[in-house]
């Protein structure tokens, strides 16, 4: 594999930003190779050829809380799935926004939405069409994953949210409750700064349910969703919310509770390879 830290300065963040990029590289040659070269593979395959204008499909992979992009790669072996898989990876370094526009005046689901697939794929050999994107995240970049497909159908064909439990949820009466209680206030003040007010939230971007139900009132193509959760998970309640809340609306979803896992990178490592060997439609060609 090639693993990258890019880092460049983003106009919707205000600042330089870091993002991880995974090539799956090894199984490619800049020259053609035949059967009596001595370079071939370790498993004595053949290599690819490096193409000019040559795309890969693309899964925006999203870290979670108190997390970095770096570290999804350091918990994980997201890496050698993706080579495994022949697909390229983006984790962009998203602190712990939630991805969303906050109301402290940080543009993170813009940040997602809009300026990150326009830099990857500008820069990067990063196919632009919708049916090689997808997002996958875990923990809080599970509920930044789930709000952003549903936000922007025409993103993504499919959407893996693991262990999603805080922030963006389609269960909007869930999310004014964590709001107007007294646990996040007081001991995660930065959740309230980012959403606002309970009162709020009825007449904002993050009443994802009623966007979610918009959508499929107009007719627009969606997103189809997988979401996993471990059984012995705490946020295990307020993720079958939001399945639930999926299939009433009518969405495609597929849900997976995981029995004898909780909230750690056991159970994210392990989806995350499932996610890319079976559950997104990957055609492991460039």
């Amino acid at each position: 594999m090639s693993y990258m830290r890019f880092n460049f300065r983003s106009r919707t963040l205000g600042h330089y930003v870091d993002v991880s990029i995974v090539y799956p590289t090894d199984n490619y040659s800049y020259y053609a190779q035949d059967s009596g070269a001595a370079a071939l593979s370790t498993e004595g395959k053949h290599y690819g050829i490096y193409c000019p204008g040559m795309k890969f499909q693309t899964v925006y992979l999203i870290h979670g809380g108190g997390d970095d992009d770096t570290l999804t790669y350091r918990y994980s072996n997201a890496e050698r799935y993706a080579q495994e898989n022949n697909v390229m990876l983006v984790t962009p370094n998203i602190t712990n926004s939630f991805g969303i526009d906050t109301r402290y005046g940080v543009k993170y689901q813009k940040f997602l939405s809009e300026e990150l697939p326009a830099v990857i794929q500008s820069l990067f050999a990063s196919s632009p069409k919708r049916e090689d994107n997808f997002i996958v995240g875990y923990a809080m970049g599970g509920s930044a994953a789930l709000g952003t497909a549903l936000m922007h159908p025409s993103l993504y064909k499919t959407c893996v949210d693991i262990s999603g439990g805080i922030g963006m949820t389609l269960s909007t009466e869930t999310l004014k409750e964590e709001l107007s209680g007294t646990h996040f206030k007081n001991n995660f003040p930065l959740y309230n700064s980012s959403f606002g007010e309970a009162d709020s939230i009825e007449d904002s971007p993050y009443n994802i349910e009623a966007v979610a139900k918009k959508i499929i009132e107009d007719g627009i193509e969606v997103c189809s969703f997988h979401v996993i959760c471990g059984s012995d998970e705490f946020i295990r309640y307020r993720v079958e919310k939001d399945v639930k809340k999926l299939k009433e609306i009518g969405y495609p979803v597929n849900y997976i509770c995981s029995e004898g896992y909780t909230h750690d990178f056991v159970l994210w490592d392990k989806y995350i390879k499932l996610a890319l060997d079976e559950l997104l439609p990957l055609k492991r060609l460039p």
